[in-house]
């Protein structure tokens, strides 16, 4: 954990500096992206199938299932998802399909089950994906067994975390995919939070959507009484690791680390400078000091379109109706900020690169997180593409 807070000073000495100089950490270069990259319908087939469905997706946290036996489904770009904690305490993900006739087993949500029971015909599957009975088996004809368990998915529990890969029989490793970012999520100990619900938003092509997240340059404009009244626009510091950023965004009050010790700057997350921690393809990490809002993004059922799943985490549960409708405020306080103030203006930039009066977007040198993204997207459609620089820096 020293070494991490030295992480974190040195992070926070970068942001301070930003704040007091008046600039930002660059890329070397201004980074234009055809406007058809977020319009082509062949090429959002491909980001689909070469990226969503191939890389590990942050699907659940562990607190989403707790206990032996706790499931979650869910819909992921059209594919039904069951996440499962069986008897030996283990997540495992399958397709939430019967192989009888193709019924969804679980139903979306979460819930408690040792076996689930088609609702088609009663077939029944074991939470560990085993087939377990055929409704009037004597009836039924014979049949191998052993390919109607149902279709798993690469999975794996990672910092309080579990990873799908919507791929059967690809190989999976979470602690891998996080590469050096495992140490900034497993700081968190997410694993020991409460877990209080999600919410959906759409939007805009998810590219769209995820460029809101990967830049402080419109805090002003776009956020003038909210985000801007806590953390000053054009000042962030960037750090790419593997696929992955990490982004600091110092706090107006960040000068405040001039009264304190350096050993102890590294230890003022949410008082005085906040991280936003940000895996490709899809998902976004932003610690408050009193909850944890992270979104999971996903192409919607046509180009234009994203499905977000907003989820909102606390230290710990409240113990009163009241304090939960507190947590529920909080939340859709959040949520409406995000929707009305990014997600709304994201639904005008669509239509506006849909209006045709632009060949390209362009990315800034003080926008290297937006073109760090659009590089390794690139990286993940051409498989004979260059590996983009691994780290960012002023």
């Amino acid at each position: 954990m020293t070494e991490n807070f030295d992480k974190y000073a040195n992070a926070a000495e970068r942001m301070l500096n930003f704040v007091e100089t008046r600039t930002t950490d660059q890329a070397p270069e201004v980074f234009h992206v055809p406007v058809t990259n977020y319009l082509d319908a062949k090429r959002w087939e491909r980001e689909k199938e070469r990226i969503f469905k191939r890389v590990p997706l942050m699907l659940a946290l562990t607190i989403e299932l707790p206990e032996v036996n706790d499931y979650k489904a869910m819909d992921v770009m059209g594919m039904p998802v069951v996440i499962t904690r069986a008897k030996d305490g283990k997540a495992r993900a399958f397709l939430n399909v019967c192989k009888h006739r193709a019924a969804h087993l679980a139903p979306e949500g979460r819930g408690n089950c040792k076996a689930f029971a088609c609702p088609y015909h009663g077939w029944t599957y074991a939470n560990d994906g085993n087939l377990m009975g055929i409704a009037e088996a004597s009836t039924f004809g014979d049949v191998d067994r052993s390919t109607l368990n149902m279709t798993e998915l690469p999975c794996d529990e990672v910092a309080g975390m579990i990873f799908v890969i919507l791929t059967p029989g690809l190989e999976i490793d979470a602690r891998a995919w996080l590469g050096d970012m495992y140490e900034y999520f497993a700081d968190l100990e997410l694993e020991k939070w409460y877990f209080h619900k999600s919410k959906v938003m759409h939007g805009a092509n998810w590219k769209v959507a995820y460029d809101g997240y990967l830049e402080g340059y419109h805090f002003q404009a776009a956020h003038t009484n909210t985000v801007a009244t806590r953390s000053p626009s054009n000042r962030a510091i960037y750090e790419g690791h593997g696929p992955h950023i990490l982004i600091g965004f110092p706090q107006n009050a960040i000068t405040r680390l001039h009264d304190l010790p350096r050993e102890d700057w590294g230890k003022q997350e949410n008082n005085g400078y906040d991280f936003i921690r940000m895996l490709f393809p899809n998902f976004a990490l932003f610690l408050a000091p009193e909850m944890c809002q992270f979104a999971q993004l996903f192409p919607g059922d046509a180009p234009d379109k994203n499905v977000t799943v907003m989820n909102y985490c606390f230290p710990k549960k409240p113990e009163t109706e009241e304090g939960l409708k507190s947590l529920d405020e909080m939340c859709d306080f959040f949520f409406n900020v995000v929707e009305e103030e990014d997600y709304l203006l994201g639904l005008q930039v669509q239509n506006g690169l849909e209006s045709g009066a632009m060949t390209h977007q362009v990315f800034g040198r003080n926008e290297p997180g937006n073109q760090f993204f659009h590089k390794w997207v690139d990286y993940y459609l051409d498989e004979t593409g260059q590996t983009p620089a691994p780290v960012m820096k002023g």
